[in-house]
């Protein structure tokens, strides 16, 4: 990796026309690092606004806090890490799939504001196009789907006592990957509790050793296309449908909370993670 750039140096290449070719992911680099660390230049007022427009992700290196005088430039910044491992760690993960993180960081840009609505569109128009992607391509060459025997039963499981209703995802021999017949039950489930104000109380478990696994990667890829699949998330979110009731929902999470198993409690009024859960976001590494 080059050199993290200085601010006042960097100030002064953001002025040539030319930064959109020099920090891209096409044309360029696809990582930007900023030394934000203390001592290592008088700090000084700069325009930052051309950081948020680059076609590359941009980071600044830091210790343990950021300095005061450099808030206003690490606030531009897509990340802070600490050199070292996690810095190598980042580089890694761009270098191998560019596309996905600029479309990553770019949706988080400009999502700052955004309702939820806004925000659910806004990430399903960008995890649609990235689905027509080379990235996305070449990660699905590489994983075979698994034959097996169909589910038995229904993935989710509801059950009713006064006033509080159980929602549990329940493919414990998955680790309760996410399909398409979970999404619908949860949605179900979901839409019964907006309708019915008895329901004052909603837990939201998963049975078995994990939570949640994520999405079913043997369904991943399987819509007919990009477009249909934006569709069937504009039409079927179970996010849209837990933020209204959020105050009466507890997400109860261990093992495994991976995509989908993160997703979902976010949008949650209380999580409680029990000791032996761990949190993966995996979608940059599958392009």
């Amino acid at each position: 990796m080059a050199d993290a750039w200085s601010p006042s140096a960097l100030e002064e290449a953001l002025r040539d026309p030319s930064a959109f070719e020099r920090w891209s992911v096409l044309t360029g680099e696809p990582l930007l690092a900023i030394d934000l660390r203390p001592a290592r230049e008088a700090p000084r007022a700069g325009r930052w606004e051309r950081l948020g427009e680059l076609p590359a992700v941009t980071i600044g290196l830091v210790e343990n806090d950021v300095p005061p005088a450099w808030q206003p430039l690490a606030a531009r910044m897509d990340l802070l890490v600490t050199a070292g491992e996690a810095l190598e760690r980042l580089q890694s993960a761009v270098q191998a799939h560019p596309l996905a993180a600029l479309a990553l960081v770019q949706l988080l840009r400009h999502s700052e504001g955004r309702s939820i609505h806004e925000g659910l569109i806004a990430e399903s128009l960008v995890y649609s196009m990235l689905q027509g992607g080379p990235e996305f391509a070449a990660w699905r060459q590489r994983y075979e789907p698994r034959a097996g025997e169909p589910d038995g039963g229904s993935p989710v499981r509801v059950e009713r006592e006064g006033e509080l209703l159980r929602v549990l995802l329940d493919r414990p021999e998955k680790r309760n990957a996410f399909s398409a017949a979970m999404r619908d039950g949860v949605c179900e489930a979901l839409a019964l509790v907006q309708q019915d104000p008895t329901v004052e109380r909603v837990e939201l478990r998963g049975t078995g050793p994990s939570f949640c696994s994520g999405g079913d990667l043997d369904e991943f890829g399987s819509t007919p296309d990009p477009a249909t699949a934006h569709a069937v998330r504009s039409t079927r979110n179970p996010g849209r449908l837990l933020a209204p009731i959020a105050d009466r929902v507890t997400a109860h999470v261990h093992g495994a909370c991976v995509g989908a198993g993160i997703e979902l409690p976010a949008f949650c009024g209380h999580v409680s993670a029990r000791e032996d859960a761990f949190f993966v976001l995996p979608e940059v590494g599958m392009g």
